[in-house]
């Protein structure tokens, strides 16, 4: 099964925390760790602010023994609001450097071995974009797809907040953060087995569960199709979706982790919580109970 009995030391993983909620906020107040020596992945979308972003991961910190961060789009966001004005690259190293001030791993530093129970495992936190190669359906590129989701009315807030500087577009942003990427996963261990971290998706299937399919072109790219295969992943980890749920694809674990707004978790019905990730955990059987 997925969730056995707790066993010592564990692997949790929460995003889309938003905590420009009060509620949410709140929530990340309560948080805390099972054990002396638990881990936590942040998969992205903590706040918009720059300050929100610090104070939650400097929290979320000094509960942890480990945290490992990955950007979403909201942290990325140029908030009019906001006195951090910073855009594109130069906001995300500020980021960064912010992180490793907090004592919090980002997808900048050496990726480290997390000796779970059943055998270690690299935590690989990764900064990868999308590039609306997940396109509107019955589109054929990324005009058609763009001019299809502003006809609808379902348009990402990060055509306007999210700039990509110095890069002449997202998705050449996108381009150059999977380039980076493939070479350092290329560079490690094959015979390690990975978790793999993003905060979007790296296949397209999960997104065919959204209410809006259009909204599918801001939330991933096909680059990152095979990664799970070729970069040997124990498991894979994102969020962004706000549709937290356990899926398999070619025999590995896909968890979507988002907290998401309030009014989505309260219609679920259940307080959220960072989920345990079990690298290492075995496909049930088609008429397994789940």
């Amino acid at each position: 099964m997925h969730n056995p009995e707790p066993r010592g030391p564990g692997l949790f993983a929460i995003s889309d925390l938003h905590i420009s909620f009060r509620e949410n906020r709140e929530l990340v107040e309560g948080l805390r760790a099972r054990s002396a020596d638990d881990w936590l992945i942040v998969a992205g979308d903590v706040a918009e602010r720059y300050t929100d972003v610090e104070w939650a991961l400097t929290w979320l910190r000094r509960r942890f023994a480990k945290v490992v961060w990955t950007p979403g789009n909201h942290e990325l966001w140029t908030d009019p609001d906001d006195p951090i004005q910073l855009r594109g690259e130069e906001r995300y190293r500020r980021l960064v450097r912010m992180c490793r001030d907090a004592g919090v791993v980002t997808p900048e530093d050496p990726y480290e071995i997390w000796p779970g129970p059943d055998g270690p495992v690299e935590v690989v936190p990764m900064f990868l974009l999308y590039d609306y190669t997940f396109r509107a359906p019955g589109t054929r590129d990324k005009e058609e797809s763009l001019a299809y989701a502003y006809r609808t009315g379902v348009v990402c807030t990060d055509e306007v907040l999210l700039h990509p500087d110095p890069y002449p577009g997202r998705e050449a942003w996108c381009q150059e953060r999977v380039r980076l990427t493939e070479h350092r996963l290329a560079a490690a261990d094959p015979a390690l087995p990975k978790v793999l971290i993003n905060h979007y998706p790296l296949v397209r299937e999960p997104t065919r569960a959204l209410r809006y399919p259009e909204f599918a072109q801001w939330c991933g790219t096909e680059r990152t199709a095979d990664w799970h295969r070729r970069f040997n992943a124990a498991a894979v980890v994102y969020g962004h979706l706000h549709i937290p749920r356990l899926s398999w694809h070619d025999g590995v674990p896909f968890e979507e982790v988002s907290v998401g707004y309030p009014r989505e978790w309260r219609q679920r019905g259940t307080l959220p919580m960072p989920r345990e990730i079990r690298p290492h955990c075995e496909q049930p059987r088609p008429d397994a109970i789940q």
